[in-house]
């Protein structure tokens, strides 16, 4: 499995291929991810979301398909287990760089090609500890537009709205800021700070468009750079979805 390297130091493998129940949603992801000194910051198949999967690019609703795992929100019937389940497959990856890159297909339910994307995966230090950039690049396969949405576009409310790249934090008492000093939940502000029994420190940046932070650190600890926050995307023929996610992966608390 590739390994991200931040000079020297391995920071975090690649899953390329996991051989994981249809439910779950099989796509290639990031774990374990650590700290320079070694702590792990992500997690992966918990009780909780089973699902849930490191680091990853992950959408419950790619034109009607589940590439999220678990249950499907169904407007007017809430969770329900459909087989509507699709997986994201690659190609070899290859090096570039300060990391690697790959080419993607997003398929659904009867294998059939939904997206194409285009993801390079970079590493490198930075005062107070290392950075992710996480660039993907998503196009359609045909003439036709595909849509994405989330569970909070096709009726739930409470802020509902993941899917996207998404970070898996292990269990432990969580605090995320965003520089506005405003809820994170919800919130386009470019830098969201999430600190872990002061253990770690991860921020994030890089959202675009209409994304939104999704954040979780109540019954578990999850952020989401969310692409279908409050209303579905279209992804049209000819114009890929691009994005670049940034992470600083920190030891301790920065300093304010």
């Amino acid at each position: 499995m590739p390994e991200l390297h931040a000079g020297a130091v391995p920071v975090a493998t690649y899953v390329a291929e996991p051989e994981l129940d249809p439910r779950l949603a099989p796509r290639p992801y990031l774990h374990p991810v650590r700290t320079l000194s070694g702590t792990v910051v992500t997690d992966e198949l918990p009780a909780d979301h089973p699902w849930h999967l490191g680091v990853s690019i992950t959408v419950q609703d790619v034109d009607g398909a589940n590439l999220w795992g678990g249950r499907t929100y169904v407007r007017d019937q809430g969770y329900v287990w459909r087989e509507d389940h699709g997986r994201i497959v690659g190609g070899p990856t290859r090096p570039v760089a300060g990391g690697f890159g790959q080419e993607l297909s997003w398929l659904g339910p009867a294998g059939e090609i939904l997206l194409r994307e285009h993801r390079t995966i970079t590493a490198g230090a930075v005062p107070h500890g290392w950075e992710l950039i996480f660039a993907y690049e998503l196009s359609t396969p045909g003439p036709a537009p595909v849509t994405l949405g989330s569970p909070a576009t096709n009726g739930r409310e409470g802020g509902a709205g993941y899917g996207g790249f998404f970070w898996r934090l292990p269990a432990g008492s969580a605090r995320a800021t965003v520089g506005s000093g405003g809820e994170p939940h919800g919130s386009a502000d470019p830098r969201l700070s999430v600190t872990v029994d002061d253990a770690y420190t991860l921020v994030f940046s890089g959202l675009a468009g209409d994304d939104r932070w999704f954040v979780r650190t109540d019954e578990y600890n999850g952020v989401c750079a969310a692409l279908a926050y409050h209303d579905p995307l279209v992804i049209a023929p000819g114009t890929p979805l691009t994005r670049q996610i940034r992470v600083l992966v920190a030891d301790g608390r920065l300093p304010s």
